[in-house]
């Protein structure tokens, strides 16, 4: 396996964009530093409020100082490498199919982000690499956090998927049984991480570890 080949292989892209779910994009980077992925992060404006509003989390707009700010907030579980990069960053690997990562995750994506990648408008770096991913027949995995959606953002999402990608919107099971509001992002992170295939012990999985067993007989009510 040549060098290239394997340094793309532990590399993935991540796009943050203007939607409600901080909480989901900060713990899903998390993760992947700390199975020891190299990180393109790619950050919207309208993302860093999001950051500002739910995570009380001032990240700054220049990609080395916003890198210090993330990396201190994981220090004791980050043993890969965080690359922050600026919206217009061209010559970036992500921005290249010869260069950039297999494999990309926008969470939270916005449904203006949807409906540019969808639509392929590649306006800035992060919809240009998602495209990138696109035609390059790799991973790209959405995660929606938006409701109701309408027949606009039902469209995009089933013309992406008819293209390859995974739109899974941001919705927790209870099965569970989540005790924390972070257990109900732990759960969508798993999920994500699962189809990235990604090892985790974020949540029980359905069927394993039940603690316990109904007596009653399954009821064929739908």
């Amino acid at each position: 396996m040549s060098q290239t080949h394997s340094i793309k292989d532990k590399c993935i892209s991540l796009g943050w964009t203007g939607a409600s779910g901080a909480p989901y994009g900060l713990k899903l980077l998390e993760c992947l530093l700390a199975d020891g992925y190299r990180v393109y992060l790619m950050i919207s404006s309208a993302a860093r409020v999001v950051l500002a509003t739910e995570e009380g989390l001032k990240l700054s707009s220049h990609p080395d100082k916003a890198r210090e700010q993330l990396l201190a907030r994981f220090k004791h579980n980050a043993c890969g490498e965080l690359v922050v990069l600026g919206k217009e960053e061209w010559f970036s690997p992500p921005a290249s199919g010869s260069a950039a990562p297999k494999q990309m995750v926008i969470c939270p994506c916005s449904t203006g982000t949807l409906a540019a990648v969808a639509t392929g408008m590649s306006n800035n770096l992060l919809e240009r690499a998602a495209d990138v991913v696109l035609k390059e027949r790799g991973q790209l995995i959405l995660v929606p956090r938006e409701m109701p959606f309408n027949a606009i953002h039902l469209e995009h999402m089933l013309k992406l998927t008819q293209q390859g990608a995974v739109v899974m919107p941001a919705s927790p099971g209870f099965y569970h049984h989540p005790q924390t509001l972070q257990d109900l992002v732990d759960f969508v992170v798993a999920r994500i991480l699962d189809h990235l295939g990604v090892e985790h012990r974020l949540t029980d999985r359905w069927g394993y570890g039940a603690t316990e067993q109904t007596d009653q007989p399954a009821s064929d009510d739908n």
